[in-house]
């Protein structure tokens, strides 16, 4: 089992950068695929990047591609999210999430998730 916490969410203008964090617990960090999700008021919860074990793959949705950038460090236990040319619409809350198996889109297919760091983007 892994618990997750993110943080580095704040205000920011357009056009700004923000870099999240996310800390996991215990000692397979490495074992586990690790994604970022983001979920608006009275929308579902849509997929924003990817990252496989070691760090050697990755994928975006399209509406970041370019802006977004997902990293991790496995020695530190944490997957990091660098936001580049911020945009209103990319205000929400960003979650971070975990899964043994699958590097996927799908939100349900993650096991675990942290507790969300909110973004909000002003024009």
């Amino acid at each position: 089992q892994v618990q997750l916490v993110e943080s580095g969410g704040g205000l920011v203008q357009a056009g700004g950068s923000l870099r999240l964090s996310c800390a996991a617990s215990g000692r397979t960090f490495s074992s586990y695929v690790m994604a970022w999700f983001r979920q608006a008021p009275g929308k579902e919860r849509e997929f924003v990047a990817g990252i496989n074990r070691s760090g050697s793959s990755t994928n975006y949705a399209d509406s970041v591609k370019g802006r977004f950038t997902i990293s991790r460090d496995n020695a530190k236990n944490t997957v990091y999210l660098q936001m580049n040319s911020l945009k209103p619409e990319d205000t929400c809350v960003y979650y971070c999430a975990a899964d043994r198996v699958h590097l996927t889109t799908i939100a349900y297919s993650y096991d675990y998730w942290g507790q969300g760091t909110q973004v909000t983007v002003s024009s």
